[in-house]
């Protein structure tokens, strides 16, 4: 199958071709890293909580449910690998594989954004 190209267009702001959203590249990272706690669980392993209860007790607020969830569809797109401890108490440990590593200057450059979004909300306005 060959590789699609980028969309013509005649004019800024024009696109020829209709929206494709399993094409928009946009679209292909959001579903990976978008909703309300993908990148707070990213940020957490990225400091290097990685145990399902660490996890959970950092994050109080999302249930153990939704956590496993989203950590199953974190690995579904490699971002995080999973790992099986066996012991006394089994355990299970999560980590940012290469690929999820890879989204430190992308979380970076939202979390900066962020930062002066909310700084400029609070100011009053002109």
């Amino acid at each position: 199958m060959a590789a699609k190209s980028e969309p013509a267009t005649s004019s800024p702001g024009e696109i020829l071709m209709p929206f494709d959203p399993d094409y928009c590249p946009f679209t292909a990272a959001w579903r990976v890293i978008g909703g309300k706690w993908k990148g707070v669980l990213w940020w957490r392993l990225s400091l290097g909580i990685g145990r399902f209860l660490q996890l959970q007790r950092s994050v109080p607020q999302i249930s153990k449910k939704v956590l496993a969830q989203e950590l199953r569809e974190l690995e579904r797109d490699g971002i995080v690998a999973r790992r099986d401890i066996d012991g006394a108490v089994p355990t299970v440990e999560y980590s940012l594989t290469p690929h999820g590593q890879s989204l430190a200057p992308v979380i970076g450059a939202l979390c900066a954004w962020g930062r002066a979004h909310r700084e400029r909300a609070t100011q009053p306005a002109p």
